[in-house]
């Protein structure tokens, strides 16, 4: 049998047979391709376990990623993304899995889907959407804080911020989240002005109190207490410090939340690690650039994109032993095409973490 072709050209029967199993060949070879480029939420468990095989038999390249890989989570902060101006909760969960992240850290406020307007079912509710998404949920965080510093000398923004941080400990055993970040005092805010200069002594004096009165509560909820290194606000700014303030009170329930970003304008982040030691339960991956003048909250920036030895602190990490989250945190959802941070940052963190 005769086939028309091209230029009035007849394709015999065994012509014909050769080129379909050509076809044939070409087409297994795309459908393969495709199965590669699929995301982790569309690709079947086999073809996850294929295709990680493949890229564990590739030759390491320092140039592609990690040539390590490590045994840490990736996580990123809700405020990554557009919540709630443009993403509900389940949304933001949804994208973060889809994304490849293995947990997702939330935001404490005064009027989200987190707040204490929430009820204790409510808020339970949240961990049984993210049980049922797939994500785990690394900790808790807040903006508050700052509102409501727990040094303040205003004793009512002081008694507020007490009982508001009492709020989030219940919150998080609510959820069965055993981290809350904690931002123990600050002798300056200077991104507000309606924050008086607190003495450095009394400072340490109220934060000492505060975070001290905590801690039935946080034993209560299985909850760690862990205090934020942050170079703005002027307290505990080196790991030694650091180190005396957690220590002095005796409890397993107060430990370090490193921030790596916070500590970068004259200090390096993998020369904090192994001070801190296994004092550090939870970790912020925020990137900074020494490179810029710009002191503020607009300093940091995409992973990647700045002036931190990734591999150093990778490095560090691991003598050290951690293995838990670390955490994106970034405060400018992209505002037109948010998810591309999203999927750009679960990149990023592949490649620190030697996964590619």
């Amino acid at each position: 049998m005769n086939v028309p072709f091209a230029q009035n050209r007849s394709v015999n029967r065994r012509e014909l047979l050769a080129m379909s199993r050509a076809a044939t060949v070409v087409g297994s070879a795309t459908a393969g391709s495709l199965a590669q480029a699929q995301s982790p939420g569309q690709a079947t468990s086999g073809q996850t376990a294929s295709s990680q095989a493949a890229i564990d038999a590739r030759p390491k390249d320092e140039r592609r990623a990690s040539p390590k890989r490590y045994k840490m989570l990736k996580s990123i902060n809700l405020w990554a993304f557009p919540y709630p101006q443009k993403m509900t909760l389940e949304e933001c969960l949804l994208l973060a899995k889809r994304a490849g992240f293995d947990a997702i850290e939330l935001n404490y406020d005064l009027d989200n889907d987190l707040s204490p307007k929430a009820s204790p079912s409510e808020l339970a509710g949240i961990r049984k959407l993210a049980d049922k998404i797939g994500i785990q949920i690394s900790g808790l965080c807040s903006f508050l804080f700052w509102q409501y510093p727990l040094s303040s000398h205003d004793a009512a923004k002081r008694s507020r911020g007490i009982e508001l941080a009492g709020l989030m400990a219940t919150a998080a055993g609510h959820m069965g989240v055993e981290n809350l970040l904690v931002v123990p005092g600050a002798v300056h805010i200077p991104w507000r002005d309606d924050h008086l200069p607190v003495q450095n002594d009394v400072c340490e004096q109220r934060a000492r109190e505060a975070v001290g009165g905590m801690i039935k509560l946080a034993e209560k909820w299985k909850v760690s207490l862990n205090m934020e290194n942050i170079f703005f606000n002027g307290f505990l700014m080196t790991p030694m410090e650091m180190n005396r303030f957690v220590d002095s009170f005796g409890s397993d329930r107060v430990q370090v939340h490193f921030d790596t970003g916070n500590i970068s304008m004259f200090q390096f982040a993998e020369h904090w690690v192994p001070v801190l030691g296994k004092r550090t339960k939870n970790i912020h991956f925020k990137e900074f650039t020494k490179k810029g003048t710009d002191y503020s909250l607009e300093t940091f920036r995409p992973l990647l994109d700045g002036t931190t030895n990734w591999p150093a602190v990778m490095d560090q990490l691991e003598a050290v032993g951690y293995e838990g989250y670390v955490t994106f945190e970034y405060f400018h959802p992209y505002q037109h095409y948010p998810e591309a941070l999203i999927y750009q940052t679960s990149d990023s963190l592949d490649r620190m973490l030697g996964r590619v």
